[in-house]
């Protein structure tokens, strides 16, 4: 593994550990990182000093190559601290878990560095032209968290041929993935919206791009060039729905934590009782805990059991993808529901900039809305149970 600033080659610490590490770095930079629009510069030397963007990498290229549990846990971890780290941490880990199936000249090329990063996000519009030695790409691409944190763009193409008419793809792909250095495409500031604006997940353009054969991949990415761990059995979709979950997992978490200790201190104005006496405060609580302790255990224990499943077995079924699907989809709402609580039980207090409710409140309400949070995912997972044909576009 190269030798990373601020991080002895030697160093085996878990992961979780070294997101304590700097815990007060990240934690104490969540409102600054909303006025920049993008994650502070001492947030991100922090994360690539503690090796948090390679995560998911392959060990062949530098990377931890962690177990879903840790991925979880990890995710979880970031997420307690600010969700929109920690949003960016998972997109561009989730991109660069299909490094086994990139030519190994080229994925040591973008991970080579030390800062290596890759993020990508789906095109508004974009055509790749078959040309001699590769294609040239143009197009306009939006919802690329961390982007302005990466130094390779993926542009998200069909391909064409020099009159227009597209080219097949393999079986079973969608779409092709044409990799280019970040200095290769204009940025677009476009992302106005109420919450995880740190991601800064706006648009990019580019025109004529050429990128040379070799550099691309089909997504759903294909199975690994090389010898590759259990990990890389999982579709992006298992991997994106666990860091994401356990992102908003961590959100509730702290949001239930800062309530809880606001009840103990604060009495309302006009109430005849602190709040921490109040029957309605206290059944709120104790069922909000409840369902946050429910939902991390059963995505937990769901990553556990496919983990060890797939380590054993080789191989990962349409059952535990399903599952996998079901235990994201049900935690990410489950934390949102416990982050309404924190906020009405917070009452006016939750209101204030200053306080720590507003932002992470916007944070997950944001969170819910991406492809990970839609809700109709638990509906192709009960058509499942039910006996019809699953539905694996994301799951």
């Amino acid at each position: 593994m190269p030798k990373l600033a601020g991080v002895p080659a030697e160093d085996d610490a878990a992961p979780v550990e070294r997101v304590a590490r700097i815990a007060d770095v990240i934690g104490g930079a969540g409102d600054r990182n909303e006025k920049l629009r993008r994650l502070a510069p001492e947030v991100v030397d922090a994360l690539h000093e503690q090796r948090l963007f390679r995560l998911l990498l392959p060990r062949a290229f530098g990377g931890d190559e962690v177990d879903l549990v840790t991925w979880f846990n990890t995710m979880e971890a970031l997420g307690k601290l600010d969700g929109s780290t920690g949003w960016c941490v998972g997109q561009i880990n989730g991109c660069s878990a299909t490094a086994t199936a990139i030519d190994p000249a080229i994925a040591r090329k973008i991970w080579g560095d030390p800062r290596g990063a890759l993020s990508w996000g789906p095109p508004v519009k974009s055509r790749a032209e078959e040309v001699e030695g590769g294609h040239r790409v143009t197009g306009e691409w939006t919802m690329s968290s961390g982007s302005r944190h990466a130094t390779w763009i993926g542009l998200m193409a069909l391909p064409v041929d020099a009159s227009g008419a597209p080219l097949p793809l393999p079986p079973g792909a969608t779409m092709r993935v044409f990799f280019t250095p970040a200095s290769s495409v204009t940025f677009i500031e476009n992302w106005n919206v109420i919450g995880l604006i740190a991601t800064n997940s706006g648009g990019f353009k580019g025109e004529n791009i050429f990128v040379p054969h070799g550099r691309s991949i089909h997504l759903p990415y294909p199975r690994s060039l090389q010898p590759a761990g259990p990990l890389y059995k999982f579709p992006l979709n298992n991997l994106y729905g666990i860091g994401f979950a356990a992102v908003a997992l961590g959100i509730a978490r702290t949001m239930l934590d800062e309530v809880i200790a606001l009840a103990r201190e604060k009495k309302p104005w006009l109430a005849r009782q602190p709040l921490q006496q109040s029957q309605l405060a206290q059944f709120q609580i104790g069922e909000a805990e409840a369902r946050l302790r429910s939902a991390r255990a059963y995505m937990e224990s769901t990553a556990a059991r496919v983990w060890e499943s797939v380590v054993t077995t080789g191989e990962l079924t349409i059952p535990q993808r399903v599952d996998i699907r079901m235990a994201t989809t049900f935690a990410i709402h489950e934390a949102k529901t416990v982050a309404d609580v924190a906020w009405d039980v917070a009452g006016a207090t939750a209101i204030f900039l200053s306080n720590p409710f507003e932002r992470r409140l916007r944070d997950l309400r944001t969170l819910t809305q991406q492809l990970q949070g839609r809700k109709s995912h638990l509906q192709d997972c009960g058509a499942y149970l039910l006996g019809l044909e699953p539905n694996l576009r994301h799951a």
